[in-house]
């Protein structure tokens, strides 16, 4: 069985996302998240991928409604 490349996807996809507007919008955090999960495991490369994506976030991009996002992948990751 060959290994999962979802963060790779998310990587790609994540470079879109910050390039559009420069910013992640809490949907954008939530697809992320979703190609995470659509195997059922998070892995410990999804979780590099998603620790990064969330420390480029800038303070002021974050309002209550990605802090709450933020808060459920973290919970989900274990960080």
């Amino acid at each position: 069985m060959s290994e999962p490349r979802d963060y790779l996807e998310m990587s790609f996809r994540s470079i879109q996302c910050f390039s559009n507007d420069g910013r992640l919008d809490v949907q954008e955090l939530g697809e992320l998240l979703t190609i995470a999960e659509r195997d059922g495991v998070i892995d410990d490369n999804e979780i590099r991928v998603l620790k990064k994506i969330i420390a480029h976030l800038k303070p002021e991009e974050i309002d209550p409604a990605m802090r709450d996002k933020i808060a459920e992948v973290a919970k989900k990751i274990g960080a």
